[in-house]
């Protein structure tokens, strides 16, 4: 991968190393892009050099494919700047850096009222995130057997195909059966009834979906949490529920408070949030709480002195900067719920004209309309003369990055675009994403002998 990735640097850059000519000053030897070099340069120059090739980069303000945050406050950003070089892991040394991380997982779990407050971590995003609550998940029911007089054999866990691809990663490092519940044309979640049908005692849990990444819907987790105590209850079974709220969780409580998909749902053991996604923090940094200190098991926890004072921590990594916990705790307190209720609203709002406009365009149908997440998919009514990968690749010479691509399996056939809305993304830019909408448009339905570009493959968060 290596080799193949160098070989594409040297036929896109034209040879192995950097000599640019500047009008001010010119380099006094080539550099090397593949090996370290043997003199050093001036600040400017290497600062040149790098900025120079960025500014081929996509502009990220026009980037509707990723859900990360690309727009934050100065404020934010000179806090941030400001705490580069502190280490997450040194709690010892840095204590107040360490007392925000507390506050900030005090600040979530009662958001996401948990009945005990500051059972969670920090992490680098819901991947990390997602891990840490699956390796407490596998830990719980293995206890739940134990106290069974059970053996701990092929656990397994229950969720939709429409996951993010860290639980299939989960599933695979942890060696836990993945039971996928497959999407079905006009069905875009999963539903109460499959996911019955796929439980057993040995099932560590069930992962529901605050946010799907293919369109941005809700699954309907009290309606599964209802029909899984039942089932609990006739069966003897304790299967408990996490919920991935990687893009809803900060969404969620501020633009429909009264949906119940949190800890007031008692088999809801952990939830994990992305901070870097609708928490409006750069990447990245995410969240994970569980529902009490019961439900993270105490073998999962490591202590260390070596850095000074004993140190408790349940992560996967060790070194990591401190400034997004920085950043995160700025909005916290900058915003409040009234500032994210203002935020969201407005990501809404300008998500549903988005869509209702793409719809009134014609040619296209919507998948979801962005009314839980600032996010929708939509498709082409008629894909014979062009299809949604020309739209998508057309969009971009205008440096407008709108993902084209198809659903799971069994809906495969079906091929969409999504949009995601972030904060930074005012409605003058939406106005410009739908004329350069309706000149792709434009531009395809005079293109008679035109074939439409096929499917690059059903999506993947990578």
């Amino acid at each position: 991968m290596v080799d193949q990735l160098r070989d594409l640097n040297k036929e896109a850059r034209g040879g192995n190393n950097l000599a640019p000519v500047y009008a001010r000053y010119a380099m006094e030897h080539p550099v090397s892009k593949f090996e370290l070099a043997e003199k050093e340069l001036d600040a400017a120059t290497a600062y040149n050099l790098i900025h120079d090739e960025l500014m081929l980069d996509g502009n990220a303000r026009l980037n509707l494919a990723t859900f990360v945050t690309t727009w934050m406050e100065p404020e934010a950003e000179k806090l941030m700047a400001e705490t580069f070089d502190k280490n997450m892991i040194d709690k010892d040394e840095y204590p107040f850096t360490a007392m925000i991380e507390e506050r900030c997982v005090n600040i979530v779990s009662r958001l996401f009222n948990a009945p005990q407050t500051g059972v969670g971590a920090s992490a680098i995003g819901s991947s990390e995130a997602v891990m840490l609550a699956g390796m407490a998940l596998k830990w719980r029911w293995r206890a739940r057997m134990k106290k069974k007089g059970k053996t701990a054999q092929k656990p397994n866990i229950v969720m939709g195909n429409n996951v993010q691809v860290v639980w299939e990663k989960f599933a695979r490092y942890w060696e836990v059966e993945p039971r996928y519940i497959e999407m079905e044309p006009g069905q875009y979640t999963i539903t109460p009834q499959t996911v019955i049908d796929a439980v057993d005692e040995n099932t560590i849990g069930v992962i529901a979906i605050l946010g799907v990444t293919y369109t941005g819907g809700f699954e309907p987790i009290e309606a599964i949490h209802k029909a899984l105590a039942k089932h609990n209850a006739a069966t003897g079974h304790d299967i408990p529920m996490h919920i991935d709220a990687a893009s809803g969780g900060f969404v969620a409580p501020f633009l429909q408070p009264d949906l119940k998909w949190d800890f007031r749902l008692p088999l809801v053991k952990s939830i994990n949030v992305s901070g870097h996604k609708y928490g409006l923090v750069y990447p990245g940094v995410g969240w994970v709480v569980w529902r009490s200190q019961e439900d993270l098991p105490e073998e999962l926890i490591f202590r260390v002195n070596y850095l000074g004072g004993d140190m408790p921590t349940f992560t996967l990594n060790f070194s990591r900067p401190g400034n997004q916990i920085v950043g995160q705790y700025y909005n916290f307190l900058r915003l409040g719920r009234e500032g994210y209720t203002r935020v969201m609203e407005g990501l809404r709002d300008t998500a549903m004209y988005l869509s209702e406009s793409i719809e009134k365009m014609g040619p296209f149908k919507l998948i979801s309309r962005g009314d839980t997440i600032p996010v929708f998919a939509f498709a082409l009514k008629d894909a014979s003369h062009y299809s949604v990968f020309d739209l998508s690749d057309k969009l971009r010479e205008g440096g407008w990055q709108v993902p084209a691509y198809t659903m799971p399996p069994k809906l495969q056939d079906l091929a969409v675009l999504r949009v995601v809305v972030r904060e930074g993304f005012s409605r003058d830019l939406a106005d410009m994403l739908l004329g350069d909408l309706k000149k792709a448009v434009a531009f395809f339905e005079k293109q008679t002998a035109h074939k439409p570009k096929p499917s690059g493959g059903h999506f993947a968060h990578l």
